[in-house]
């Protein structure tokens, strides 16, 4: 029997509700699931790559069969390491599809044995994305739905900590 082990790699800055959808999907369909969390110094993010996984890491403690790590360079050369078969990937928008097509044949034609596994969001998160989430909370608007509660806790106290 072989061991499924997949990679649902992102920023996630901040983690939403969507992206809990897809994890929580997710662990059903594979032996473990690797959350990982880009380190990308070009993105000015919210919140620094360690509180992203504390966030993370906290949210997602009721699955066991999810890690949450860091990884930075090639996706491929991370997914060796971690013997990952399978990238998992959430497409909300034919606009999604197009970039996600893309990587997914690069990631092919740089480790052919890597797969690439497209999952739809549910139907109430098909418009979320971490960037409107900023955006709306930038502005003061509700984040209710969108983001655990301990999420939107850190979103507010960091844009309060900023403001003043």
């Amino acid at each position: 029997m072989k061991t499924s082990i997949a990679i649902y790699p992102g920023s996630f800055d901040p983690v939403t509700n969507g992206h809990l959808d897809l994890i929580m999907r997710g662990e059903k369909m594979f032996d473990r699931l690797i959350v990982a969390v880009l380190k990308n110094m070009e993105k000015e993010p919210l919140f620094t790559v360690p509180e992203r996984v504390e966030m993370l890491r906290e949210v997602t403690k009721q699955w066991p069969a999810v890690e949450v790590e860091v990884f930075e360079g090639l996706l491929v050369e991370y997914a060796r390491k971690r013997d990952a078969a399978v990238i998992l990937r959430g497409i909300r928008a034919v606009s999604d599809y197009e970039y996600e097509l893309q990587m997914a044949l690069m990631n092919r034609k740089l480790e052919p044995r890597l797969e690439t596994v497209f999952m739809l969001p549910g139907e109430s998160y098909s418009y979320l994305s971490a960037k409107l989430v900023r955006e709306i909370a930038q502005l003061g608007g509700p984040l209710t739905g969108l983001v655990p509660p301990l999420v939107e806790q850190k979103i507010r106290a960091k844009l309060a900590a900023a403001a003043s």
